[in-house]
């Protein structure tokens, strides 16, 4: 199965396994997965972390593209495609960062790991 993290999906696989559910923990860890991480999710983390929301990443975003890569997620860059589809998305939803990450899951054909059920608006295939 191809799969893209949610941002707190990714934070919590780094720093808080605990907090996934059983079916998320076996998607992000599986073996038969491909599991990307969107640049969003590192713009999203970075700017969170600036403003002193996430005061804890700093180690991953210090070193976010080697922490994605050991840990065997593939990285997913922002495409002018992602972004039409991001802006044409009809669904009244304001977070920009869930925008892109749900124009990315249906562009790409990818289930979306998230316990965000808001997400479900936009009809993406939403896993957790």
């Amino acid at each position: 199965m191809r799969v893209l993290l949610d941002t707190h999906t990714l934070l919590w696989a780094v720093f808080r396994k605990d907090l996934l559910s059983n079916r998320a923990r076996h998607l992000v860890h599986s073996q038969r997965n491909e599991v990307f991480v969107s640049a969003v999710s590192a713009w999203e983390i970075a700017t969170k972390y600036r403003l002193g929301k996430l005061p804890k990443a700093q180690a991953l975003v210090d070193d976010f593209v080697p922490s994605i890569q050991s840990a065997g997620y593939v990285p997913l860059p922002i495409s002018l495609e992602h972004a039409l589809r991001a802006g044409r998305l009809t669904a009244d939803h304001k977070d920009p960062f869930d925008r892109m990450l749900a124009a990315q899951a249906i562009h790409e054909d990818l289930a979306l790991i998230s316990n965000d059920e808001q997400l479900d608006i936009f009809g993406v295939r939403r896993e957790w």
